[in-house]
């Protein structure tokens, strides 16, 4: 029941206005439904073929959240079901995210991912590229996406001071995109051994899984 109690311990300490993302990631379905019947309704999954596995046998009332690196070539599988793409890197998947959303008669809700870390392996856009997206008119002519916010990952290290000036970084751009556009509500950054500090500079939406599920 450990997953239960850790769900419950998270969830007090979160502001009414932030959602939780449990990450549930190579977790059997098993442990998945125990964080379910503790009441969580919102998952997380990086890998698009084991969240379809899961979908397929798991109450229709979840909401799943895609949010590893998106394959354009994947994404038809999860068209039919995803709630919220975290990773959108690139005016290409939100072309591919949106031609499928159609298939499926569906307007599937996007966060473009941008780069804040100093580190060379995390994927997303710069402050540029996330502008030539946002302004193009390309964009204008996807009617089966809806882009609701940014999301971001700070770099893996110990100092706090670095993590906290990536986010706050991110909140500026966040706030600067808000400005012009009333659809973005979601900023989703924040971690299992960050999310306090993320909540702190303005995050809304935190994505944790060994607090709640244990190490993988």
């Amino acid at each position: 029941m450990y997953i239960a109690k850790n769900l419950n311990t998270i969830k007090s300490q979160l502001p009414a206005h932030v959602t939780l993302v449990a990450v549930s990631k190579t977790k059997p379905v098993a442990d998945l439904m125990e964080a379910y019947d503790a009441g969580q309704r919102i998952f997380g999954e990086n890998k698009i073929q084991e969240m379809t596995d899961k979908w397929e046998v798991m109450p229709k009332d979840i909401e799943w959240h895609m949010i590893g690196h998106v394959q354009t070539n994947k994404v038809k599988y999860m068209a039919p079901y995803v709630s919220l793409i975290h990773g959108v890197d690139s005016l290409k998947l939100l072309q591919e995210i949106n031609k499928q959303a159609a298939k499926n008669n569906r307007v599937i809700d996007c966060l473009l991912q941008v780069y804040i870390a100093e580190e060379e392996s995390k994927f997303g856009l710069d402050k540029q590229e996330l502008d030539e997206i946002l302004s193009s008119t390309e964009i204008k002519q996807l009617k089966n996406i809806r882009i609701v916010g940014l999301m971001g990952m700070a770099t893996f290290t110990e100092n706090k001071n670095q993590i906290e000036k990536e986010f706050k970084h991110l909140k500026t751009i966040f706030d600067k995109f808000t400005i012009h556009n009333s659809q973005f509500t979601i900023l989703s950054m924040g971690m299992s051994g960050d999310y306090q500090l993320a909540i702190s500079c303005g995050s809304t939406m935190v994505r944790i899984g060994s607090s709640i599920f244990g190490s993988r």
